[in-house]
């Protein structure tokens, strides 16, 4: 048998979209040899991981015996495979085929192209804003805090920082793609290590976006394919999450460098 083009890396944890995706990955892309489906299971609970068993048939599937985060799952799927490209796919992404091989033919004939987003879609059809330019502390704080009235305050700024003005009818290059869908090659992911996994959760994808960079490697967000994203927002409603996403935020700034404004 051919050896698959695509790699396709999913990190789960009681994933409550998961089964929704996998029937549709399942329906979407059938015995397609050009495509390996991965999973990464970070230790779920026992009824959940028996659920995962019944799509052994489509995908291949690591249950670890302990959590150690979203990065350290992707790379145990990733770091060891040939692949050409290698997608991570967060489990509550809806895909159709046919985007992937739009952006599998836009990677194919522009080499210079290292990782290649989509437009990241609400599942009513407005889109998510994910990308970044740039990352400060003090936007941070526009995006959580409660008050109205200092968002409206600083909207110009806010619709800056999540680049919302983005161009929707050509290829744009950008700083930071969005790690629920990134499609990146093989190669350059396994030149940076993958993902610094010392993130549980949370600005990995930050980071793998700027080790690519650093090295001269081109992020490109294409409009002209799609995925639909379940988006949970779960920093802003879980006080676990959160303290996990300050810890992460802190990590990153001590790496790259405090940027406050």
């Amino acid at each position: 048998m051919a050896e698959a083009k695509v790699a396709i890396s999913i990190v789960t944890y009681n994933s409550k979209h998961i089964f929704e995706v996998l029937n549709n990955l399942k329906k979407e892309f059938g015995r397609d040899s050009q495509f390996r489906f991965l999973i990464f299971d970070n230790h779920s609970t026992p009824e959940y991981r028996e659920r995962l068993k019944e799509y052994a048939d489509f995908v291949e599937i690591t249950f670890y015996h302990e959590n150690n985060g979203f990065g350290f799952g992707h790379n145990y799927n990733l770091l060891k495979c040939s692949e050409e490209f290698f997608l991570i796919f967060n489990p509550d992404i809806i895909l159709v085929k046919a985007d992937l091989i739009k952006m599998l033919e836009d990677m194919e004939s522009d080499p210079s192209i290292s990782m290649l987003v989509p437009k990241v879609l609400n599942s009513d059809g407005t889109q998510q804003h994910l990308m970044r330019n740039r990352v400060s502390v003090f936007d941070y704080f526009l995006r959580f805090v409660p008050f109205g009235f200092v968002k409206k305050m600083f909207s110009k700024r806010l619709a800056s920082y999540e680049l919302r003005d983005i161009p929707n009818d050509r290829y744009v290059d950008i700083r930071i793609g969005s790690g629920c869908f990134m499609l990146v090659r093989g190669e350059d992911f396994k030149e940076v290590n993958g993902f610094d996994d010392r993130y549980f959760m949370y600005f990995e994808d930050y980071d793998l976006c700027l080790e690519l960079r650093k090295r001269n490697k081109r992020i490109v967000y294409t409009p002209f394919s799609d995925v639909v994203h379940y988006y949970e927002r779960g920093a802003h409603k879980n006080s676990k999450l959160f303290k996990i996403f300050i810890e992460s935020m802190f990590k990153y700034f001590n790496k790259w460098g405090w940027r406050f404004f």
